[in-house]
């Protein structure tokens, strides 16, 4: 684990420096593993740079847990990087101590592949357990989502100036001959 641990930011380290141009995502679902936890986690974009992240989670075969976390999210080098901070909790139960609740708080760092329907995370999550043996935990995780939803292109400012729609739009009139509107026609000249 601790491999793993060590080798992540020289992962995203190459993800930043490969050429990307891939477009945001609004629904993912995927997988999350980490240090004696794994499960699913599903994400949601509420908000411009928003989102609400649901996770299902196994944690060291004796307890099963769920997590809701809000999450906040800021571009590194465009929209494809991005690092995160957000906060929660969850609720479960464990095998000897019956239910379990406590707060979270996550700080993590995402990468949208480019021209691939993934999203690759990588999360640091406190917690702070309530009726559990351990009362503080620190695990980190590595995710991947399938984008189920991508994000509506939006358009450009640029767009008219570089080939945008407004270029395209002006294709489709038909073409008027200049010299025919320029010179009135006969019968106009007769009444």
């Amino acid at each position: 684990m601790f491999l793993l641990r060590a080798c992540t930011p020289l992962f995203v380290l190459l993800l930043v420096t490969s050429a990307a141009s891939a477009q945001k995502y609004r629904t993912a679902i995927g997988t999350r593993i980490g240090g004696g936890n794994y499960g699913l986690t599903v994400q949601q974009k509420i908000g411009e740079k928003t989102t609400l992240e649901g996770l299902g989670l196994i944690v060291s075969t004796r307890e099963v847990t769920a997590t809701l976390l809000a999450e906040r999210h800021f571009p590194i080098l465009g929209p494809s990087l991005n690092y995160y901070f957000g906060a929660g909790g969850h609720v479960g139960r464990h095998k000897e101590f019956g239910a379990v609740g406590g707060f979270d708080v996550l700080a993590g760092a995402e990468y949208k592949v480019a021209f691939l329907p993934v999203v690759l995370s990588f999360d640091f999550k406190p917690s702070y357990e309530i009726g559990g043996e351990d009362w503080f935990r620190f695990p980190s995780a590595f995710s991947v989502r399938y984008v189920l939803i991508k994000e509506k292109k939006k358009e450009s400012m640029l767009d008219g100036l570089f080939g945008g729609d407004k270029d395209r739009e002006r294709s489709r009139e038909p073409r008027r001959n200049k010299k025919s509107e320029s010179q009135p026609r006969l019968l106009d000249r007769i009444f």
